[in-house]
This record gives structure tokens, C-alpha cells and sequence, in this order.
């Protein structure tokens, strides 16, 4: 296949990194060098985004359950999560890239607070590719968040219950700006959506990878594109109401 040519490539891809202590542990490396390589795998799935004229890539990086780990490889993925934001930030806003990091922000320190909201300011207006990191994120603590925000509203008065529809919840929730993620692609072999966009991903297709996400460059992201591109998205349809052979 040209891959150059693919066609029907998704506007909004999201992708479950994977592998990166099993990556290490094979090379009787420290957690952090599988950490520190998948970040190199980062960087080359956003070039490759980038050449398909992907619009949305949103990665998840840190699930709220991640605290759980061993505090010497929590604070080691801090210290990366700051020089990452650091050491990046140039290079995105020089591509013309728009960062974006969705979850519970105030669980991290003031430095690295401080650290996004500048990367935040610093890429608003870019328009290449829009780049959300999922970092202390869970579906679960989303939708409560929504529900909450929602909630304080009815109380103030301002909205009734019978007022919260689908699109309303849809509108309170991460990433609410964006269209939803078309494709999650998860590597390392594992199936599972691991508490992940739990409300975005109602109608997404999936991708499963057998490379650790170190692994996951240019060319494994393409393969996951052009997989997607060749199926039918019916959204509750049948196919023959979406090919147009009967009435929608």
C-alpha cells in the first residue's frame, strides 16, 4: 500500500501507551529508560500525524491510577513530565502544534502546574495539530467532574434536571471542544480500555499493537491509519443506509 495516499485517515486519534517498563525490563534497563525511550516514540508519531494531516492526538501519559506505583518511578516520571514539557514546548509551537493536557491538574506540583500553563499559552493558537496529554486523567473521574459541574448549576438555579441531555453532559466533559477520538490504538498486546475516555469513546474504533510502545514509530502508526481507513463506521446504521442503497 501507499501510504501516502491513504484516504479516510481519522481526524481524532487517541492511543493507550503501553509497554514502556516491559520495554526496559528485556534490556535489564531502570523503568525511567523505557519511559525516556517511549518519549523518542512520541515524538515520531507526532511527525507521522503530522504527514497524514491528522487534526487530534491525544496520548495518555498518566492515569489517576498510576500514583499507585513504586514512589521512586512516580517521581522519576515527574521529573520527565517536567523536562518534557520544558525541553518539547519550542518544537511544537515551532510545528505549529497546540498542546493541551485534560485531568486533575492540581494533584501535580506548582512547578509543573506552572510548566503546562505556559506550554498552554505559549501553543493556543497554533492550528497544525491539536496534541492533548492525558496526564493524571481517568473516564471515571471525567464524568464525575462533568457531573458535578452540571450539578452546581441546578443548584445555582441555573439549570433543571430535566435539562441535561446527552449533549449537554457532552459539552462538560474533557476534550468537549474537539471532535471524538476515531481511533484508540492501544499497543503492547493488551485489549483493554483501562479506565480511558470512558464517555469519548462510544462510537471509536479500535487498534491493537504487539509492539511496546518504544517500538510504536512512523510506520507502526501508518499500518494502525490504514487498518482504520478500511472499515465501516455505522454508527447504528446498517451498512446498506450508510453506502446510500436505502433510504437513512
Amino acid at each position: 500500500m501507499d501510504y501516502k495516499k491513504i484516504k479516510n485517515v481519522p481526524r481524532h486519534i487517541a492511543i493507550i501507551m503501553d509497554g514502556n517498563n516491559r520495554w526496559a525490563k528485556k534490556r535489564f534497563l531502570p523503568g525511567i529508560a523505557g519511559h525516556k525511550a517511549g518519549a523518542d516514540a512520541v515524538r515520531s508519531v507526532i511527525r507521522a500525524c503530522m504527514q497524514q494531516k491528522v487534526e487530534v492526538l491525544t496520548l495518555f501519559a498518566f492515569s489517576s491510577e498510576n500514583w499507585q506505583r513504586p514512589p521512586q518511578e512516580v517521581n522519576a516520571l515527574m521529573e520527565l513530565f517536567l523536562l518534557s514539557l520544558r525541553r518539547e514546548v519550542k518544537q511544537l509551537h515551532k510545528h505549529n502544534i497546540r498542546l493541551n493536557v485534560i485531568g486533575e491538574k492540581s494533584a501535580f506540583s506548582d512547578e509543573i502546574q506552572l510548566a503546562i500553563a505556559d506550554a498552554e499559552a505559549l501553543t493556543s493558537g497554533n492550528t497544525a495539530l491539536c496534541l492533548n496529554i492525558a496526564a493524571n486523567y481517568g473516564g471515571r473521574w471525567d464524568i464525575v467532574h462533568a457531573a458535578r459541574l452540571l450539578a452546581q448549576q441546578v443548584a445555582e438555579g441555573h439549570l433543571t434536571p430535566d435539562q441535561i441531555t446527552e449533549d449537554l453532559f457532552d459539552q462538560s466533559v474533557s476534550l468537549c471542544d474537539l471532535p471524538a477520538p476515531d481511533l484508540c490504538i492501544r499497543t503492547a498486546g493488551e485489549q483493554r480500555i483501562s479506565n480511558f475516555l470512558l464517555w469519548q469513546f462510544a462510537y471509536t474504533e479500535f487498534y491493537y499493537s504487539p509492539l511496546l510502545w518504544p517500538d510504536f514509530r512512523e510506520e507502526a502508526l501508518v499500518e494502525a491509519i490504514a487498518d482504520y481507513s478500511g472499515r465501516q463506521r455505522r454508527f447504528g446504521k446498517t451498512s446498506e443506509q450508510v453506502e446510500g442503497k436505502v433510504d437513512a
